[in-house]
């Protein structure tokens, strides 16, 4: 894998994303995100791709280091704003201690690979090209990322909602990847956000109503990033 991304890091991330949506799939299809077996597929794919990162040495280049201009960004408290609407139904937890600890396993995997992929992989290979473009598709695949969610069973309306706050949260987050230099705020936020999901309980907000709120969220702080932090600019031969 190391050669084919060094020769054809197209290919090689293409592969990855396929890779990566495929096992995933099957794993939640198969046992849900509470079942030891996708835990540890989703562990085992994590440390496969921090053993590339670490071969190909883009540790820092990937924005596994401590993030620039934390303070500008406001400490990136307004990241606690989407895993606070989480809980916009109280807290109820149904599951075992065990299923919960699977499931926790799960989804912080499930965070660390995303933002490696599409952040890291993905948008580090199209900036050489163009960065806005970049940002821009990085953000709309993996908000289109989601569709999947269709094979697992989800309802198409609930479906198309997550595919357009995901986007704005993509943004966001591509956003502060390319103002700190640092994707670890994303991989945080993403993977206790999607952990907390199991403890979230019922509400009657409107599906619309929410998916409006993540959506300015994302957007909002986004731009407020953009008007606080110089941009920075990093080689592409930058190396952990």
């Amino acid at each position: 894998m190391k050669k084919l991304f060094e020769k054809h890091e197209t290919i090689a991330c293409i592969g990855l994303i396929i890779i990566y949506v495929a096992v995933n799939s099957v794993g939640l299809n198969l046992w849900g995100t509470a079942d030891y077996r996708t835990a540890m597929i989703n562990t085992i794919l994590s440390v496969l791709v921090l053993i590339l990162v670490i071969n190909l040495q883009r540790v820092s280049f990937y924005g596994l280091r401590k993030p620039e201009h934390a303070g500008k960004c406001l400490y990136f408290i307004p990241l606690a704003l989407f895993i606070a609407l989480q809980f916009r139904g109280g807290i109820s937890i149904e599951n075992t201690p065990a299923e919960i600890l699977c499931h926790v396993i799960t989804m912080l995997n499930v965070g660390f690979l995303e933002e490696i992929i599409f952040r890291g992989f993905l948008f580090r290979m199209m900036e050489k090209s163009n960065k806005k473009s970049a940002i821009i598709v990085s953000a709309l695949t993996f908000g289109m990322g989601h569709i999947v969610n269709l094979l697992n069973g989800e309802d198409l309306i609930p479906t198309l909602m997550q595919v357009l706050y995901a986007t704005a949260i993509g943004y966001l987050l591509v956003i502060i990847f390319c103002k700190t230099k640092s994707l670890v705020p994303c991989i945080i936020m993403h993977g206790v956000f999607n952990a907390s999901s199991i403890a979230g309980g019922a509400n009657d907000w409107s599906i619309y109503l929410v998916t409006a709120i993540y959506v300015i969220i994302g957007f909002g702080y986004a731009l407020f990033i953009q008007m606080t932090v110089k941009e920075n600019r990093i080689a592409s031969a930058e190396k952990s």
